[in-house]
């Protein structure tokens, strides 16, 4: 019986239950990992394997290699990578996905976008968007200023958990952006046939080819059909999905634009391409450290009170803004502790309430134990941003405006804010 290798294809009986895929280079002792047909790994205890058979060598899938010279009458697109999703493919000697991030690589494995624009792209950081923090957006906003003066727009390709992050740090950060940037992400790994990869590619470059918007944008799937993307804000999207294609939605807000083979604009209040204006970036303290605590039943005051030695807390209030701060009887006695922890904590950093609903706005004005929050100086009354964004928001004007925090938290700095909240919250 021939032995399998770390790349062939093998069927297994694990507990009972036969597995078929293929055979993976296991990253930890007497574990046997199994990439299975749906692109997933299958990790087992080899004791618990009664079975392994080898049944084939891998067919190997070279890219051909070949140079794809640049097309006069095209745009240019830089596209930055941070994470390997989109340019992958798999490593036949240990069944393990790698990346590759030449322009040639990417033509390769996207010939959609090949006649679309002339294309550059680099590797900035190979990491899991959990892992990014002030020092990457940063790192991010450099890297995008070298690359402006070379091309016509830029895209990022981006782990999609905390792209809505960083699609809101990089829009605070670059301030007078003379072209498009735009942050790409996959729901599904791109050795898997219902990978999401190509069509937010391919609609990225259509989108900055063939329009003359220049602002910080998300570009991701409009449904779980793969035929076209939605445009989003940069400071108004929301990851809403674990799985799902269409993950991203807009908050509050409509999306700027509907692309497919073509471009259809949703909204035309957006900053347009102006190559004579100068980047200048406003980056983020590194060291600062910023907290989200999250309202919830049973309460206690000792989870405010660790936030004394931060910078700035965010609230994720219930409904319009409300935390548990009303004594009513016998069983409420700790949100009196509440209040006063609140209390304390404003008069020493920002405290800035969002609603963990998401959509609608903030207002503390409705109920008494609103107007007390404003009283005792908690901020963000009749805002609607979402907390990430007010999250990044407050770190930027920290870094930027230390003692204008109070005043400008509640300016429309870069489309943060609405004048009026959208009805459309359908998931």
């Amino acid at each position: 019986m021939v032995k399998p290798n770390p790349g062939d294809e093998v069927e297994a009986v694990i507990k009972g239950e036969t597995v078929k895929g293929m055979l993976l280079q296991s990253q930890e002792k007497g574990i046997i990992t199994i990439k299975l047909k749906s692109g997933y790994n299958y990790a087992a205890d080899e004791k618990n394997v009664t079975y392994l058979k080898f049944i084939s060598k891998p067919v190997k899938k070279e890219a051909k290699g070949a140079h794809y010279p640049k097309k006069s009458g095209l745009k240019s697109i830089s596209i930055l990578h941070t994470g390997g999703t989109f340019a992958a493919s798999v490593d036949y000697t240990t069944g393990a996905v790698t990346p590759k991030f030449t322009p040639d690589d990417l033509l390769a494995m996207f010939p959609e976008i090949r006649g679309l624009a002339n294309i550059n792209s680099r590797l900035v950081r190979n990491m899991a968007s959990d892992d990014m923090r002030f020092a990457h957006y940063n790192l991010l906003a450099e890297e995008i200023k070298k690359e402006i003066p070379n091309c016509d727009g830029i895209i990022i390709t981006h782990g999609t958990d905390t792209m809505h992050y960083t699609a809101a740090a990089l829009s605070f950060i670059l301030e007078h952006l003379p072209i498009p940037i735009l942050l790409v992400g996959s729901q599904r790994s791109s050795d898997r046939g219902s990978s999401d990869a190509a069509l937010n590619l391919k609609a990225a470059v259509n989108f900055i080819a063939k329009s003359d918007f220049a602002e910080v944008a998300i570009c991701m799937h409009a449904s779980s059909n793969d035929d076209k993307c939605l445009i989003l804000q940069g400071t108004k999207a929301r990851k809403m999905h674990s799985s799902r294609r269409d993950a991203f939605k807009p908050v509050n807000c409509i999306p700027f634009a509907e692309v497919d083979n073509n471009v259809n604009f949703l909204r035309h209040d957006y900053s347009k391409v102006d190559k004579k204006k100068e980047l200048s970036l406003k980056k983020l303290n590194e060291n600062l450290k910023i907290g989200i605590v999250k309202s919830h039943p049973n309460m206690y005051a000792s989870e405010l009170k660790q936030y004394e030695s931060f910078d700035g807390l965010i609230l994720e209030g219930t409904g319009l803004g409300h935390m548990p701060i009303t004594e009513i009887d016998e069983f409420t006695k700790e949100n009196t502790k509440i209040l006063s922890e609140l209390k304390s904590l404003s008069k020493k950093i920002p405290v800035v309430m969002a609603s963990q609903t998401i959509y609608g706005r903030v207002n503390m004005n409705v109920y008494s134990p609103g107007r007390v929050l404003q009283e005792i100086g908690v901020l963000g009354n009749q805002l609607d941003l979402t907390p990430e964004t007010a999250f990044i928001k407050l770190a930027w004007l920290l870094s930027n405006h230390p003692k204008s925090v109070k005043e400008m938290f509640s300016e429309n700095i870069c489309g943060e804010i609405s004048h009026r909240s959208s009805l459309n919250f359908d998931l």
